[in-house]
């Protein structure tokens, strides 16, 4: 049996020695004294399970569980964004007028592109593979844009604002092709659930040449270019990007902090981001949710038996924070069954819906699903789903790095749990020999 000494168990439980000490005398550890080694040591396997309990009592236990945040509260009602509930937002506004909410700054944030930056931007995309997804084609923008911004490292709040917008709105300009392409759109702007105006906290005024973020990306996100999208496509677009700008201390937002931490520039903020949002459990599941509703739609029971039969997780269902529906999957769902164009899509999913519920007890929809539901009802791209999430969160990783430049630097520096031999233990790991 292995054992560590009192230093070696502290460090474990992450206690001061003291706190060793009291365990001991409360039962929680049996204290051990060898005959060739001085002092109290604690069975190893002890030690972990007093560790475990630990775990298992929800205790902050390190720097990102003790991450004090101003900008997102994740409630059973859905996020709210510094005070304002996300699901009115996205009745009724924009991006721009959510990061001017998130960053701090008046009015809405223009995100306009940098013509110097978006040449480059360009370039790159160009050569690019034909075949590469649209979150790569995001993350190549990125770096493009990094490398020919020489002003980029300034971490002054204004700065930052300013690099952010600029970021965000050349990428997407890039991303979109011909910068008037998106002139063909202007009638989607403002588009309700049905297609009818809808509410704006700013309307795009006629003729003013301006369109906001969701419109302007519309034409990387549609499967035929060539092909008008509905009138309500953009309303719809521009409410995903709404609900999910941040979602608070996500995989992919704490990564940003991290890289915030060591004072990393906005562009390696939102690199590092996208580097943890690149993942099947995270900002991936849009796109294997859309691949199930291709299925689900010729036959909902069937698709949703097969995943079932093989005891495979069904895509779009299940969140690790809300017990019940995800919020943000309801005003999406909420707004496409009140649009025609979604009611072959709506039936589906009311199908899938109801069949992963039964017994009451089952797993419920999330944003995933939500977001898949949009792409097949909009003609979108399977993978169009990855990059509305990309576009959006970039606004969160922002607003965290702004918060995170204020903090100390490196703070998040865990030691670490070892778990393997103990210097002069008598395991076989610790007495084999090595040769080179």
């Amino acid at each position: 049996m292995e054992y560590l000494t009192v230093a070696e168990t502290a460090e474990r439980l992450g206690v001061k020695r003291e706190t060793v000490y009291a365990y001991a005398s409360r039962g929680l550890l049996t204290s051990v004294r060898g005959a060739q080694r001085r002092g109290s040591r604690f069975a190893q396997d002890e030690v972990e399970a007093l560790a475990a309990r630990g775990r298992e009592s929800g205790e902050p236990s390190g720097t990102v569980e003790r991450i004090r945040t101003r900008i997102t509260l994740v409630a059973d009602d859905g996020p709210w964004f510094r005070g304002v509930a996300v699901p009115a937002l996205a009745a009724s506004s924009d991006l721009e007028h959510v990061a001017a909410l998130l960053w701090e700054v008046p009015g809405r944030v223009p995100f306009d592109a940098d013509p110097d930056l978006l040449a480059p931007a360009r370039a790159v995309l160009a050569a690019a593979p034909a075949g590469a997804r649209a979150t790569d084609r995001f993350r190549l923008a990125v770096a493009a844009v990094a490398a020919a911004d020489p002003l980029r490292a300034d971490a002054r709040p204004g700065a930052v604002v300013a690099t952010a917008s600029s970021l965000l709105g050349t990428v997407v300009t890039a991303l979109a092709g011909d910068p008037g392409a998106a002139g063909g759109l202007r009638g989607a702007v403002g588009a309700g659930p049905g297609g009818e105006p809808g509410p704006r906290a700013e309307p795009v005024p006629a003729g003013s040449g301006r369109s906001d973020l969701a419109e302007r990306l519309l034409p990387a996100l549609v499967r035929d270019p060539d092909r008008a999208p509905a009138p309500a496509t953009a309303g719809h677009l521009r409410a995903a990007l709404v609900l999910l700008a941040d979602h608070g201390l996500a995989s992919s937002t704490v990564a940003a902090r991290v890289a915030a931490s060591t004072l990393a520039d906005v562009h390696a903020v939102v690199s590092a981001g996208l580097g943890a949002l690149d993942g099947p459990r995270h900002g991936l599941v849009s796109g294997l949710a859309h691949r199930f509703l291709t299925d689900a739609l010729e036959d909902p029971p069937g698709a949703l038996a097969q995943r079932l039969r093989a005891g495979e997780r069904v895509p779009g269902f299940g969140h690790s924070v809300y017990r019940g529906t995800d919020p943000r999957a309801t005003v999406l769902l909420d707004r496409l069954r009140a649009d025609p164009a979604a009611d072959r899509v709506m039936a589906c999913v009311d199908a899938v819906v109801a069949g992963m519920d039964r017994g009451g007890d089952g797993p419920a929809a999330n944003v995933d699903l939500a977001l898949a539901a949009l792409m097949h009802a909009h003609d979108l791209r399977p993978d169009a789903g990855e990059l509305l999430f990309a576009c959006a969160r970039t606004v969160g990783w922002v607003a965290h790095a702004l918060e995170e430049y204020a903090e100390p630097g490196l703070r998040f520096r865990p030691t670490g749990v070892y778990t393997g031999p103990r210097p002069g233990s008598t395991s076989e790991a610790s007495t084999t020999t090595l040769s080179v």
